[in-house]
């Protein structure tokens, strides 16, 4: 449980703090880097109030595409509005070519109207709204959740952060299922066995990672579902593990 929580809560604070220290002592005022899947959450008291989504920015233009602006009231959708872009103006961005939709009962669309050019309600610069997206190792568990749900609903590939959600509960159990594997090895009536039984814990425990990799592999390019193929070597692992341990007992 202590490695699940420090792996939640320790590890992407860690990582953030890493990343930020160069982002301001290293880089300096160097021009932020094009960036893919851009979001802007805006919250008050605790509820959202605007979520925005940009599938793409380009640095060189300074424009964010293929942009969906999600607006609530009380925590309920209301409004939606799609542009095909919005360019950076130097005080404020700009949307081009939108639709806006209202939305009533069962998330129904109604009421759409076009617009040529509508002010993007941000007033983050490109720097600003980069620095403020973080990267997967830097996000907790709920974060990528979140960030899992906002992409699916933009119809984008989350395998690779449905499996690295995944892997933030296996990796953390991989301890007690070595602790499963390697104790029974251990415990022999005498130190030739007992040195057998550790070169056998450090074989498996080899594999256990190559396996590791391999299913991961497996999950983030489709060929497995992406939690499936995570915890598949901690499964095999575990049941190696079990039969060990009531082999000890007896």
């Amino acid at each position: 449980m202590f490695a699940i929580w420090f792996n939640e809560e320790i590890v992407p604070w860690a990582n953030n703090a890493y990343d930020n220290t160069v982002q301001y002592e290293i880089r300096g005022n160097t021009a932020p880097a094009s960036q893919e899947h851009v979001i802007i959450k805006e919250v008050d008291s605790s509820l959202i109030k605007r979520l925005i989504y940009a599938r793409r920015y380009d640095s060189g233009t300074k424009r964010m595409e293929h942009i969906t602006m999600q607006m609530f009231e009380e925590g309920q959708l209301k409004t939606v509005e799609n542009a095909a872009y919005a360019d950076w103006l130097g005080d404020g961005w700009l949307m081009h070519d939108g639709v806006i939709y209202e939305v009533q009962d069962e998330n129904i669309k109604a009421h759409n109207s076009r617009f040529e050019t509508q002010l993007l309600p941000v007033n983050m610069s490109p720097r600003k709204i980069l620095e403020s997206q973080k990267k997967t190792e830097e996000m907790t568990r709920s974060e990528l959740r979140e960030r899992i749900q906002i992409l699916q609903e933009q119809f984008v590939d989350t395998k690779k952060l449905e499996a690295e959600l995944a892997q933030r509960y296996t990796v953390p159990m991989a301890s007690l299922i070595f602790a499963m594997i390697g104790v029974p090895l251990g415990m022999q009536p005498n130190r030739r066995s007992s040195s057998a039984g550790f070169a056998i814990s450090v074989i498996i425990i080899f594999f256990y990672y190559a396996g590791m990799v391999t299913a991961s592999a497996l999950g983030r390019g489709g060929a497995l579902p992406p939690a499936l193929a995570v915890w598949l070597p901690n499964i095999i692992s575990g049941v190696v593990g079990y039969y060990l341990v009531r082999k000890a007992a007896k």
